[in-house]
């Protein structure tokens, strides 16, 4: 079986969660998500089938973290070779740099922050490649959910009902899903007929009713009523694209990512930094160790934020450039081991966004994220339909000449990114952890304890997190971190507070290791309703 010494079967933090060791297995942040995903597999389905079934069911219920308007990537190992699948949206045509010219910023939310949805293209294009099931089996627990209801979980419930004030006012957002001007209650069953019967037309039509049929009519319409910019042509010309992942090779195993327009490249170029420093040397969640791991990662996120855009418009520094070997060592050189830095202001968000994992017994291994961005996104909800839509416009930067400045047609800057790590030529592990610019940073520190400290992966995911601000400056530590490490950062020069016990800015992951003696472990998050299941 995977070892990485004997450490690896222990499990020094405090946790609800032990790992699942199973032939076939699913991990997502919600139980009745990741049955959906199981229930495939138990039909004959493949790890495919079983994420797609997980994916369409968390838009039902999880809808305060992603929906059938949000956005989707996905790394793909099919037995033989990885793929890699960048679903996101571009803007509307009518999205000129004029339009945003006088903003500081992009809006947060309404139509203005509404790119073309990605997700519902994701389903289809990998259940075309992957899939072995028929594409509407795929749709049956998540409508069967829609239309009898589900019993709200308190942890979603929490998420939700703090989302409803600043989104009633949103076209549409009121009558979907705060019907009595509220989240629903824990416990209380919430149902949505509109979004069932959504589904079931993207079901029937392998998706063509969302971008050229009848929902993108209702879309476009909405639209036009409610001050939008989002065209029928604009939802007719998207497509998903299938692409080569990046790659940083880290100590003997490889971390693997999609490229821009994602972050995922942040924790390529911190873990590039950290490769040429001895941090396996320090002892695990001290001080020292924490302390480079912060530093990498700010220097990361300040070229990532200056220069990650759409890759079309990144011209004069390419991700190439970014990734090179020699100019990631010379920024290593740059961190003092003893002392905090400060690269200048990064520009990271907190985001809703869930994550899910399945495997296979006959070798496939999916890594797949979708995300409506800020919770509901952009707060608009297409009347009877349950289509929220999500605000990754904000993603754009309104700086004349940056490369991720907005423009018709561009793809945002996208903080979702899907992780796969491979030790030589052979898959070891899916990684996914949801959260905004938390998700670059949290990658990089599973990495971190995965090669430096050979914890597995449930041990990599209870133990306590990091999490840079929005500054590139101050940082949030999780309310188990040791005493002396945080008063070990703070003589360092970090700015540094501890979060409550409960914070959701920390991440939820996901992961599926490989084990040599056949089957997976999958590991699941204890900050969220985190559930594996396996057969």
């Amino acid at each position: 079986m995977t070892t990485f010494g004997p450490e690896f079967w222990s499990f020094p933090y405090t946790s609800q969660r032990m790992p699942v060791l199973a032939e076939n297995v699913v991990s997502t942040s919600q139980p009745l998500a990741a049955s959906a995903g199981l229930s495939m597999l138990m039909r004959g389905g493949n790890a495919m089938d079983a994420a797609l079934a997980t994916a369409i069911a968390l838009t039902v219920v999880e809808p305060c973290m992603n929906g059938i308007g949000g956005d989707a990537f996905a790394i793909i190992w099919d037995g033989k070779e990885l793929h890699g699948l960048n679903a996101s949206g571009r803007a509307p045509a009518a999205w000129t740099p004029d339009r945003f010219a006088h903003l500081d910023s992009m809006p947060f939310r309404g139509w203005d922050a509404v790119t073309v949805p990605g997700a519902v293209s994701a389903w289809r294009a990998t259940s075309e490649r992957f899939g072995s099931l028929p594409f509407e089996d795929l749709f049956e627990p998540a409508i069967r959910l829609a239309r009898d209801g589900y019993l709200v979980s308190p942890t979603v419930q929490r998420q939700w009902q703090a989302q409803v004030p600043g989104l009633v006012s949103q076209p549409g957002y009121a009558d979907a899903f705060a019907p009595n001007g509220r989240a629903p209650l824990p416990g209380e069953r919430f149902s949505c007929p509109g979004q069932a019967e959504t589904l079931e037309k993207i079901a029937r039509t392998k998706g063509d009713a969302f971008y050229h049929g009848e929902l993108a009519a209702a879309i476009a319409a909405h639209a036009r009523n409610t001050g939008g910019s989002i065209t029928e042509a604009d939802l007719a010309a998207h497509r998903a694209d299938w692409v080569e992942p990046i790659r940083m090779k880290y100590r003997d195993v490889e971390l693997v990512e999609i490229g821009p327009n994602g972050q995922g490249i942040g924790a390529l170029m911190a873990l590039g930094m950290l490769d040429a420093l001895d941090l396996g040397s320090l002892p695990v969640d001290s001080a020292a160790s924490v302390h480079l791991q912060l530093e990498a990662i700010k220097l990361a996120f300040a070229d990532m934020y200056a220069h990650v855009g759409d890759p079309a418009s990144m011209t004069e520094i390419t991700a190439a450039h970014l990734l090179d070997r020699d100019y990631l060592a010379r920024r290593a050189r740059a961190i003092d081991p003893r002392r905090a830095s400060y690269p200048g202001q990064g520009n990271p968000h907190g985001g809703g966004t869930v994550y899910l994992t399945a495997a296979d017994r006959n070798g496939m291994m999916v890594s797949f994220i979708q995300s409506n961005f800020k919770g509901f996104g952009s707060g608009v909800v297409v009347p009877g339909t349950g289509i929220a839509l999500h605000n990754r416009g904000w993603g754009f930067s309104t700086r004349a000449g940056h490369p991720n400045q907005v423009g018709p047609g561009k793809r945002p800057f996208h903080t979702i990114i899907p992780g796969f790590v491979m030790r030589g030529d052979q898959p070891l592990m899916t990684l996914g952890l949801m959260g905004g610019s938390m998700q670059a940073q949290g990658h990089t520190q599973v990495l971190c304890r995965l090669a430096d400290y050979g914890q597995n992966p449930q041990a990599a995911s209870d133990a306590p997190r990091f999490r840079i601000k929005d500054d590139n400056r101050g940082v949030a530590m999780e309310w188990n971190t040791p005493a002396e490490t945080l008063q070990g950062l703070k003589d360092m020069g970090h700015d540094i507070t501890q979060s409550p016990r409960f914070d959701t800015e920390f991440g939820c992951a996901q992961m599926a290791m490989r084990l040599e003696s056949g089957g997976y472990l999958a590991a699941s998050d204890h900050r969220k309703d985190g559930y594996a299941v396996g057969w």
